[in-house]
């Protein structure tokens, strides 16, 4: 996979901020060397957040996000406004860009607390430095540039690639579990739900990692499974299915064989399966009329038996023996009261970043909502999670605690 094709969910994420005309949209376009956002005189001239994947040397695949004045007026303004916050939450890297001959106003110190009260490294951009002579005495993280002449913009790019590599770097999904010869068999099914041509996400992923790591990947679909596993002279590590797939998978593969999902090792990777498998167990706290969030990350197409609005629902209510309801959420939005929810089940967010589900995870936390993902609680209700975690001992302990 080439610095072209990562995933936007594997990018840093560098959300431009600030003042309606502050010249967020003409100090990003020179950043990009492209037009990619509109620039005019007119007041709030960009009414949504903009994204461009693109590289930052030396920091490698990024993604820039050109977002709407913090300071807008009216309703149109306030969703503006919202919209705008709801990128600080997958934001790594944030820059205020300020007017150089306006200074920090009060818009942009409510900006610094926001990325301060969210963990968001940043740095401040005093733009406009071409109409203003001398500048500002400026901190480690300002400087003073300008978009019209290109002054000092190679050094923002420097100070922003040197705040996104201090970013911790991510849990592998597959490759620390794995060692060079190995035996790896990945299950995809193939069915409606499946997208025409291609596989999914987590799926090229995990597929990419293990031929890294110089291990040995088998794929079927799980009608073909036993046949392929009947005719390897070497038995698997691990088997790693989807997890639509395994209570089918569970009874073909024998116990000796390590088994876990791609959701469950997407989980791993965005930070948050320990608190999926803490929240897993509000399954059997689940009473007549309690209302469950199922949430994904992207939007989809819905197909007849999908997965989070058909499957997912049909086996809590099997597992339960409740009259459960169910409610859902799609791409960025994340209900805004989660009070009302008795437990949310998450996507395994191959669409979103880390910094997004470490988020919604925290949002769950603060309102004591038990939180988990499909691959767990999917596990969970086939009674195989014990044995899906096998791979992760340590978490085997979380669950019998």
């Amino acid at each position: 996979m080439g610095l072209n094709d990562t995933p936007s969910s594997e990018r840093i994420h560098i959300g431009f901020f600030g003042r309606t005309n502050a010249g967020k949209s003409s100090l990003v376009n020179r950043i990009t060397d492209q037009d990619l956002a509109i620039v005019s005189d007119t007041r709030g001239t960009t009414t949504d957040p903009v994204y461009k994947a693109m590289e930052i040397l030396p920091l490698g695949p990024v993604v820039i996000i050109d977002t709407p004045g913090f300071d807008d007026d009216g309703i149109l303004g306030e969703k503006r406004i919202s919209r705008t916050k709801l990128v600080l939450n997958k934001t790594d890297v944030a820059v205020l860009v300020v007017d150089l001959s306006d200074g920090i106003r009060k818009t942009d110190e409510e900006l610094i607390s926001l990325f301060e009260e969210k963990g968001i490294p940043y740095i401040i951009a005093f733009n406009k430095a071409d109409l203003k002579e001398g500048g500002l005495a400026v901190k480690p993280n300002e400087i003073c540039v300008s978009s019209v002449t290109g002054e000092n913009i190679n050094r923002l790019k420097e100070m922003i690639a040197a705040a996104g590599l201090s970013k911790p770097a991510a849990t592998p999904l597959i490759s620390d579990l794995i060692e060079p010869g190995d035996t790896v068999v990945l299950v995809i099914p193939i069915d409606s739900s499946a997208p025409k041509g291609r596989i999914i996400l987590p799926q090229q992923q995990v597929l990419r990692e293990i031929l890294d790591s110089h291990a040995l990947a088998y794929i079927a679909q799980d009608t073909d499974l036993k046949e392929l596993l009947d005719n390897l002279k070497t038995k698997p590590k691990l088997v790693v299915t989807d997890s639509q797939a395994f209570g089918k998978v569970s009874k073909t593969v024998p116990e000796d064989i390590m088994l876990t999902s791609f959701s469950i090792l997407l989980a791993r990777h965005k930070g948050f399966l320990e608190s999926a498998v803490k929240g897993v167990k509000a399954i059997e706290s689940l009473e007549d009329g309690d209302t469950v969030l199922i949430s994904e990350g992207c939007t989809h197409h819905r197909q007849c038996e999908d997965i989070g609005t058909f499957k997912i629902p049909k086996w809590l209510r099997e597992y339960t023996g409740k009259d459960i309801k169910i409610e859902t959420t799609s791409g960025l939005s994340f209900a805004d009261d989660l009070t009302k929810y008795k437990m949310i089940i998450h996507c395994g967010a191959c669409m979103l970043n880390d910094r997004e589900m470490i988020y919604r995870t925290k949002c769950a936390s603060d309102c004591g909502i038990p939180m988990t993902n499909y691959g767990t609680a999917i596990a969970y209700m086939h009674g195989i999670l014990k044995r899906s975690l096998e791979v992760f001992p340590d978490l085997i302990k979380e669950l019998n605690s």
